[in-house]
């Protein structure tokens, strides 16, 4: 990646780089916020009342100790909402502790003798809080913040998991497309944003410390100490204006791998040509539970969603290998179940294919999956975390196979077509419109017992928005047969091999297709 090309794929996302910086910015004001007005009055009892210092330490450290992904899941679960409020709610949590921890220490802290001619002077308990503790314990305090606010800002990045925006998206796409420029895109202005905040509590903290407000000063220093102390307030003040934005139409979601976020474009950008609708895009949400919870939850409008997963995954219910039958249950239940609609498919079948290296399969004589019997405890398999859970996924597999291999690691579906490759695991779950498995040498082995049902992707919408928007299904239903494996196949492989932007791909399909007007 030489500098000419990386400067311009920045150029050219700028306006979203700036989107998202203010909306990590954003997440990141308003849970330190919280985190000061929950975490200094917390503090300032454990340091006054010791007995539930122990019970209050002991809480807020144990919430640090919650993988940050397993707390946005479980709150994500709670609330069953996605977006910005459990993203808050979770950087809090992980905010508390040093906040906490250092207003116990910095009210400890001050001199013993000051506190006796406090009360020498007649002051009350609180007085002597208000007006001789906190201000001395303040640089101790502020320290915390600072701990918490740039903690904050690299944990924020996890909240585009669940469609709460910031920096994190870029790092979330690039995972799932295995483009660095895109993780890049993320994690530098993330890094240097949290220096910047790093400054701006310091710089609040140094116009606060009681010892330079207590020694006179010039004019220019006044302005200074004002000056930094406005500085964090206006650093998280501009992150609201993430945000504050004109509402959309519409909202589509998508999962977070590359078909998915192609399937997300082609809809979006065939609703937006032949309607006057706005459209957001909210992808990369994670698996297929948390689309299909933001879908229920009225929180997205539509997204693809695959038969075999639908049926399986969702409505709990046995595979099956008949495609009309399938698609008949999933398109009847989710309308009585989620008043949500399956329009007519896209087209291609993307099941799941058991693929080995074509030079493995040709030395052994493997052909069907059932041809792995007999070395399937040697070998190391690579599945993603869905597929390690899903009932048809490993856990159905080995009822239907009667085999288990040696080893199952999870890996994220971006991985593991390089980990196969590279020798690091012999057997994965490929999609089988993947373009990287043609492209790679790998093969795929025939699913002899008819163990995967069929996965046809379609547009799954609330009923709701079809009825208040008609021209999105009239949009949709132009996409409908458009995409065969073979088509589905070669777009996929624009964006993983030729790492070509996916909104670009797909709207490049659109208009050579005659289904849009750009």
């Amino acid at each position: 990646m030489d500098a000419g090309s990386w400067a311009t794929f920045v150029v050219e996302r700028l306006p979203e780089l700036w989107l998202r910086t203010v909306q990590h910015l954003a997440l990141t004001g308003a849970s330190t916020g919280l985190a000061i007005a929950l975490g200094i009055p917390l503090g300032a009892a454990a340091a006054r009342i010791p007995w539930i210092r122990g019970p209050i330490l002991g809480t807020v450290g144990i919430l640090q100790t919650i993988p940050s992904l397993a707390m946005l899941t479980l709150l994500l679960a709670l609330l069953h909402r996605i977006g910005a409020v459990p993203a808050v709610i979770a950087l809090t949590l992980y905010a508390l502790l040093p906040i906490v921890r250092n207003t116990i220490t910095g009210l400890a802290g001050v001199p013993a003798e000051l506190i006796e001619a406090a009360r020498g002077l007649g002051m009350t308990g609180q007085q002597q809080l208000l007006i001789v503790r906190f201000p001395l314990a303040l640089p101790v305090i502020i320290a915390g913040v600072r701990t918490a606010a740039v903690t904050g800002v690299g944990i924020a990045t996890l909240s585009a998991f669940i469609g709460a925006g910031g920096l994190g998206q870029f790092i979330n796409r690039g995972l799932a497309l295995a483009d660095t420029r895109l993780i890049l895109l993320g994690a530098i202005p993330a890094a240097a944003l949290a220096l910047l905040v790093d400054f701006a509590i310091g710089a609040a903290g140094w116009a606060l410390d009681p010892r330079r407000l207590a020694a006179r000063g010039s004019k220019g220093v006044a302005v200074a100490r004002r000056a930094a102390l406005a500085l964090p307030f206006l650093l998280f003040g501009v992150g609201t204006l993430g945000y504050v934005r004109l509402q959309p139409d519409i909202t589509i979601g998508s999962k977070n791998f590359t078909e998915q976020i192609l399937l997300g474009h082609l809809m979006a950008a065939i609703i937006e040509d032949r309607t006057d609708l706005r459209v957001d895009r909210r992808f990369c949400l994670g698996g297929t539970m948390i689309c299909h919870g933001a879908l229920a939850n009225r929180e997205i409008d539509l997204y693809a969603e695959y038969t075999g997963t639908g049926l399986t995954t969702v409505l709990g219910r046995s595979p099956s290998s008949d495609p009309d039958q399938v698609f008949r249950t999933v398109r009847r239940e989710y309308r009585w179940r989620y008043d949500a609609q399956w329009l007519d498919p896209f087209g291609m079948n993307n099941t799941y294919a058991l693929t080995v290296r074509r030079q493995d399969a040709q030395r052994h004589g493997w052909r069907t999956v059932s041809d792995l019997r007999a070395s399937a405890d040697e070998l190391r398999a690579g599945f993603t975390a869905e597929f390690a859970e899903r009932p048809d996924g490993y856990p159905g597999f080995r009822e239907a196979y009667g085999l288990e291999f040696g080893q199952a690691i999870d890996i994220d579906s971006a991985l593991m077509y390089d980990a196969l490759t590279n020798g690091e695991v012999d057997v994965i779950a490929a999609f089988a419109t993947d373009g990287r498995i043609a492209a790679l040498g790998l093969e795929p082995l025939i699913d002899d017992r008819g163990f995967f049902p069929p996965y046809h992707a379609a547009p799954v919408a609330r009923i709701e928005t079809l009825r208040q928007y008609p021209a999105i299904r009239t949009a949709l239903e132009a996409l409908a047969g458009t995409l065969d494996d073979q088509t589905m196949q070669h777009l996929n492989y624009q964006v993983d091999h030729h790492q070509r932007n996916p909104r670009t791909v797909a709207e490049q399909f659109l208009a050579e297709n005659g289904l849009t007007t750009q």
